[in-house]
């Protein structure tokens, strides 16, 4: 009897989850991270919420089991977001998170097909690069007295072992490291005016990045010494947690945003997608992201249509409410088409000015017909990504493996097959990001050979989706109206901001 821990520290929770060498959950724990909107599209988050959000969740585990036989802890962070911190590691200004909108102007001025080929990131306000340009324009005292800009692997890694110590998948994200070179790019730092030594020392996906110390584990309930194993990015662990550890298959991520990502041994960019390191060393992933993922499904649940479910006694809250009622509802919600850019477009527009459009809204439209063309607003946006996979690897996607909270929903998993003419397999476990960092702690620790082996050990597929012709047929042509309609407005998202704005 063996065990290891996967904390998930993403955006809005840290989860802890004890797993078996079999991949079977045996103890769950989850804390939320509060976030903070000071300005329209500007997001922070209080960087010592990491730690604390961390020890609240690894402690409540530890005391469900034995924490003499956790082997080892394993970090899977958000991504792109990061913390300026001082020698000690304390933070210096709030946390700015991938979600964060305030850079667009500093993306104008310097993003370049140069930069992306480089980082492996099209022009965007995602990556920190473009938000450590913003600082030194906006409070360039700030990083005049930064230690360390560290991505959330860093900072939490130095509360648990005292080392600055990251991982290429986890620090890579922020956009400064050479994809080609597994480095920080010189040119990149030089650019955002940072040196080497303010930031963490790079090591390899799923290596132990220091052990436990005294104090950490006391606060921790685990014993002292434990190794601490340094994971992927919350995405590319939720991949690993899926076995996509080979071309022909993509991860499906129903989060908070949606992420799809697939895997290449080759190093490809373009403004198609995102290139990130693979929680394979040495290979690569190639991701989309629709922001507004799960984030849209309960924006229009709780702000839009509260229904007050819990009260009615019938065992479902507001979005298994609307889900009801959305699947009385046709396939293309009778004439009710939705972009789902509640917070800009990613690939292939790149486009933080874009916003969320309903097109086509009549007076028989209703409830079940707007949350029904939420989910499929985002299966046509995934759709519209999954292209950008086909056109530049040799071998096409040919099938979805779904995960996270928006996974639990059949009616949306067999809209995706339908729209995106793929089958689509939900996975085993739905903490599929937390399973992926277990699969890094399981290889770190010499349970499996590799953490290929490990992969394939510790995961499992569930339900299978396969495409329905006749209503697939019938997404195509609602596809052909969803395609055209971003590029007709295109010109009056800019207008609408600064008009806002103004």
């Amino acid at each position: 009897m063996a065990w290891v821990i996967g904390v998930d520290s993403s955006t809005t929770a840290a989860k802890a989850v004890v797993w078996d060498r079999n991949g079977r959950a045996l103890a769950e724990a989850r804390a939320p991270i509060a976030l903070s909107q000071p300005r329209p599209g500007w997001y922070e988050q209080d960087a010592g919420d990491w730690w604390r959000s961390l020890q609240t969740v690894v402690r409540d585990v530890a005391r469900q089991v034995d924490p003499r036989k956790v082997e080892a802890i394993a970090i899977t962070p958000q991504r792109e977001s990061f913390v300026c911190a001082g020698e000690a590691g304390d933070p210096l200004r709030p946390a700015i998170l991938w979600l964060d909108a305030r850079a667009g102007r500093q993306v104008a001025e310097h993003g370049s097909p140069e930069l992306n080929r480089i980082s492996g990131k099209p022009p965007d306000t995602t990556p920190a690069f473009y938000k450590l340009l913003w600082l030194r324009e906006h409070e360039p005292e700030v990083l005049e007295r930064t230690h360390k800009v560290a991505d959330v692997l860093a900072l939490l890694g130095h509360r648990l072992t005292g080392q600055w110590r990251t991982t290429h998948a986890c620090a890579d994200p922020l956009g400064l490291l050479d994809m080609s070179a597994w480095d920080w790019s010189e040119e990149l730092l030089g650019t955002v005016a940072l040196t080497r030594a303010q930031l963490p020392e790079l090591e390899d996906t799923g290596a132990v990045i220091g052990e436990l110390s005294e104090p950490a584990a006391e606060a921790l309930g685990l014993p002292p010494g434990l190794p601490v194993v340094g994971g992927a990015g919350d995405g590319q662990s939720a991949g690993l947690g899926a076995n996509v550890t080979d071309p022909g298959r993509a991860y499906l991520n129903l989060g908070t945003a949606v992420v799809a990502g697939t895997f290449t041994s080759e190093y490809h960019w373009g403004p198609a997608f995102r290139t990130l390191a693979g929680a394979v060393p040495g290979t690569y992933t190639l991701e989309t992201v629709i922001q507004g993922g799960t984030l849209t499904v309960t924006w229009f649940a709780e702000r839009i249509a509260t229904l007050g479910g819990e009260r009615l006694g019938l065992g479902l809250d507001d979005v298994g409410l609307l889900e009801a009622a959305a699947t009385r509802v046709p396939p293309g919600a009778e004439g009710l088409l939705l972009l789902p850019y509640w917070a800009g477009a990613l690939p292939p527009y790149w486009d933080s000015a874009a916003r969320g459009v309903m097109f086509g809204l009549a007076d028989h439209h209703g409830k079940g017909h707007l949350f029904r063309a939420i989910l499929e607003g985002i299966a046509f946006e995934q759709r519209l990504q999954l292209e950008g996979f086909d056109q530049a690897l040799d071998r096409p996607v040919q099938a979805l493996h779904a995960m996270g909270g928006g996974s639990r929903s059949p009616l949306w998993r067999q809209i995706l097959a339908d729209v995106c003419r793929r089958p689509v397999i939900a996975c085993r476990e739905v903490e599929t990001t937390s399973l992926g960092a277990a699969v890094h702690a399981a290889a770190a620790v010499g349970w499996y050979e590799s953490i290929d082996e490990a992969a394939a050990a510790m995961s499992g597929d569930g339900a299978r989706h396969e495409p329905h012709e006749p209503t697939a047929g019938r997404y195509d042509r609602y596809f052909e109206v969803y395609r055209e309609i971003y590029p007709r407005t295109q010109h009056l998202f800019a207008e609408l901001r600064d008009a806002a704005e103004a």
